[in-house]
């Protein structure tokens, strides 16, 4: 099939609500049709969507298969996706089309670090348990014994994935004295390690039997689905507190339940979940586990950048160039 010319003011479809100043900014750019309700769009809607537009801008609530991708319009040249992510998107079904698509990394590193730091602070010092109790209004008072918690200085923090955002973690987490170790795919540079005073792990096996508090931020694809499953889960001291605010599916949540009501995990924190917006009731009803709405990335500050991000790789796509931000073969 030939490549259509790039059109100078192309049709984009936008298939979540985006912070005003995004779409102003892109009503003015382009010409644009965004999700009034902001609700995810049915399949049917999504394969609507991808009829007739130049540009696709889809989000992580987006399940952009090998199917819809074949039946889209073929006007379709570009998937400028919202957000970091793209395990969501048949990226080599994309290929096969001669489709480009894009992402927007490293724009919510600071914010997801934050956020993985104060699950990490909460679930030790029991916050989440303390703010219901105050709002029961069952509260009677201060006491030596009530509320007992445990201190995060000196214990061992163990980081899945020491990409952007772990680092962003590490660089936190050692302000609070915490001693770092991370098992990557591949070892970080030596002054890099020194600066993060950071302890390689070849194993994963091997650093989960020595830490204190694991937490993860590796993509989610083939590799790492279900990587902290049963087994591994085992592995982790009873002592261990378990934070997740990378992606769904990469602990196993049925193990990760049940290690927490046989008492053989301290607590957990978790801003992800395996069938979003589903939650298992079981973690519901778990008083040592602290649960967020998926919100790490969410500031003001981040979804506008991450939406300016997104205007600058389909921007330079019009203009004929490579977006910056375009995923290459052997993304994974």
């Amino acid at each position: 099939m030939p490549r259509r010319p790039r059109p100078a003011r192309p049709r984009v479809a936008v298939t979540r609500r985006l912070p005003h100043a995004v779409e102003a900014r892109m009503a003015e750019l382009f010409e644009a049709s965004f999700n009034e309700h902001d609700r995810p769009l049915s399949r049917a809607e999504l394969q609507a969507a991808m009829q007739d537009c130049d540009v696709f801008v889809p989000t992580v609530t987006d399940d952009i298969d090998a199917d819809l991708i074949a039946g889209a319009g073929e006007r379709l040249q570009l998937i400028a996706n919202y957000g970091a992510g793209v395990n969501h998107i048949a990226l080599k079904a994309a290929r096969v089309r001669d489709i480009i698509v894009t992402n927007t990394p490293g724009v919510l590193t600071e914010d997801t670090a934050d956020m993985t730091m104060a699950l990490i602070v909460s679930v030790p010092r029991r916050l989440a348990e303390g703010e219901k109790l105050v709002r029961s209004g069952q509260w009677a008072g201060w006491s030596p014994s009530s509320m007992l918690g445990h201190r995060i200085g000196g214990k061992a923090l163990g980081i899945v994935g020491m990409g952007r955002i772990g680092q962003a973690v590490a660089q936190r987490a050692r302000a609070f004295g915490l001693s770092i170790h991370y098992h990557n795919r591949h070892r970080l540079p030596a002054v890099l390690e020194a600066q993060l005073a950071a302890t390689w792990h070849e194993s994963l096996d091997d650093m989960l039997e020595r830490i204190d508090i694991l937490t993860i931020h590796t993509p989610r694809n083939a590799d790492s689905e279900k990587l902290i499953d049963r087994r591994r889960i085992g592995l982790l001291r009873p002592h261990v507190y378990l934070i997740n605010a990378s992606r769904g599916g990469i602990v196993d949540e049925d193990a990760l339940v049940e290690a927490l009501e046989a008492g053989r995990l301290a607590g957990a924190g978790l801003d992800v979940w395996q069938y979003e917006p589903e939650i298992d009731p079981r973690l519901l009803a778990l008083p040592n586990v602290v649960m967020t709405p998926h919100m790490g990335s969410a500031t003001f500050e981040g979804r506008i950048a991450t939406g300016d991000r997104v205007i600058a790789n389909i921007r330079m796509w019009v203009g004929g160039d490579r977006p910056p931000d375009q995923i290459l073969e052997g993304w994974v």
